[in-house]
């Protein structure tokens, strides 16, 4: 009789957690990868490259084909991720610095992500790369982080952890604001080990982490069984090297994975996961080893392949499994897409980016946006529809040759719809279209300038 009263006990007790878990908001993990090229994943269909946990994400999950980062450079898209703004209205058009007590930053009246999350009850935290602001008032735990482990600038040697150009090398390691040392240690396993204490932490709340993995982001330090499986494969250089950091990133990412299902929260944890922009061919990249796909441009482009990014959402059992979808979606719509998918109330009105949670329950749903622009320095990018406008244009495909242009392609019009390539500059036959795009980028620059 006590044997069946202790088993009712437990299926009851067991009832109740399961009851106490379905009830609790929705954990939410952002994983946002960085320079990763725009089909370096095994579910965008490239070949020479493995990444089995970022496919079974996928697979577990929807996948976009038409996503794109708010800029094709580290510190503008991170803050129009963090803030659903374009760079510019979210007070970073350009790169922050590296150096500690730098100017520029994400200003501290901004309300990121993690405010809220925060606001909304959940504990929130910032784990890997930050590189939005190196003084008191625009670091991590002023932005509504109550917890931030990683690097403030834009990247560091992954074990001394020091950033390592422009000497003197400076140290570049913090835990909520204090500089920490871990020599020696590969950070992208500091980065798992960290979320894994605060999901344990914080496992009987909800919780948000913005996990800003610092890869494949130069240097590339892959794990040696990688770069040994690369080589195995006759992977030509640098590709090699970048395939072994993306795979390492892969296997970063499997073990957080792991150990929220090992946790059983996976049913009740969101994930997003998107790279901040294309691949790098800058020098200190080897100049490449990336793959943009079709797509012209990398890294700094406002071509495809400088934009256009992987992006995945996986929450199973409450959201499609395995699906695709194809509408022009951008990063400054997470904020509002998850306060919609977690119920939290969310003023959208100062916000620049739209709720597509519709299009995640609906292939069918329209686009949220009617145009999408980008503005780096003096170029500018409009899409309309099939249509893409570029002013002076910048390819970076090649990062040891970049073609100068000339005064015949400082306008420079593509449809996508024929030529996802941009190849061909179409405005001179279509001048109506040039004029239509002009003047709607110049309208949109004239908002966020006299704001």
């Amino acid at each position: 009789m006590k044997d069946i009263l202790l088993s009712l006990c437990m299926f009851v007790l067991a009832c109740l957690v399961s009851s106490a878990q379905a009830q609790k908001p929705p954990n939410v993990i952002v994983i946002l990868s960085d320079d990763q090229g725009s089909i370096d994943m095994g579910a965008y269909g490239v070949q020479d490259l493995l990444t089995p946990n970022l496919d079974r994400l996928a697979s577990s999950g929807l996948r976009f084909t038409q996503f794109y980062a708010g800029s094709a450079v580290c510190s503008p898209s991170r803050a129009s991720l963090l803030t659903g703004k374009v760079p510019h209205r979210a007070g970073v058009p350009g790169n922050a610095g590296s150096i500690q007590g730098g100017p520029h930053g994400l200003p501290p009246e901004e309300i990121t992500m993690a405010e809220v999350f925060k606001n909304a009850g959940y504990a929130t935290a910032h784990i890997g790369k930050w590189h939005l602001g190196y003084t008191p008032d625009k670091m991590p735990n002023a932005q509504g982080f109550d917890y931030s482990f990683g690097h403030m600038g834009g990247c560091i040697d992954n074990y001394s952890h020091f950033f390592y150009w422009n000497g003197p090398n400076r140290h570049d390691l913090h835990q909520n604001g204090q500089e920490v040392f871990r020599d020696g240690h590969y950070f992208p396993d500091l980065m798992v080990e960290e979320a894994q204490q605060f999901i344990i932490n914080n496992q009987n709340n909800p919780f948000f982490i913005y996990f800003a993995i610092n890869m494949p982001h130069y240097p590339y330090q892959g794990d040696e069984k990688w770069l040994q499986y690369y080589r195995e494969k006759g992977t030509p250089y640098p590709r090699d090297l970048y395939n072994a950091f993306v795979s390492s990133l892969d296997e970063r990412i499997g073990r957080l994975i792991d150990f929220i299902d090992e946790q059983g929260l996976r049913e009740n944890t969101i994930i997003v996961f998107q790279s901040d922009h294309g691949h790098s061919t800058e020098e200190r990249a080897h100049f490449g080893g990336g793959n943009s796909g079709p797509y012209r441009g990398a890294k700094f482009s406002l071509f495809e392949g400088g934009i256009r990014v992987p992006a995945l959402i996986s929450w199973p059992g409450r959201l499609p499994q395995g699906e695709v979808r194809n509408q022009m979606l951008c990063s400054i719509d997470w904020l509002p897409t998850l306060a919609e998918l977690t119920a939290i109330n969310l003023d959208q009105s100062d916000l620049d980016g739209r709720s597509f949670a519709s299009i995640i329950r609906n292939e069918a749903a329209g686009t949220p946006h009617p145009d999408l622009h980008w503005q780096m320095n003096q170029r500018w990018a409009v899409r309309k529809g099939k249509w893409k406008l570029l002013y002076d244009p910048h390819d970076t495909s090649d990062g040891r040759s970049i073609p100068e242009n000339t005064e015949e392609n400082m306008l420079f019009l593509v449809d996508l719809s024929q030529d996802v390539s941009e190849q061909k500059n179409r405005s001179n036959e279509y001048p109506e279209v040039v004029k239509e795009l002009e003047e709607l980028h110049h309208r949109w620059e004239s908002r966020w300038t006299s704001n």
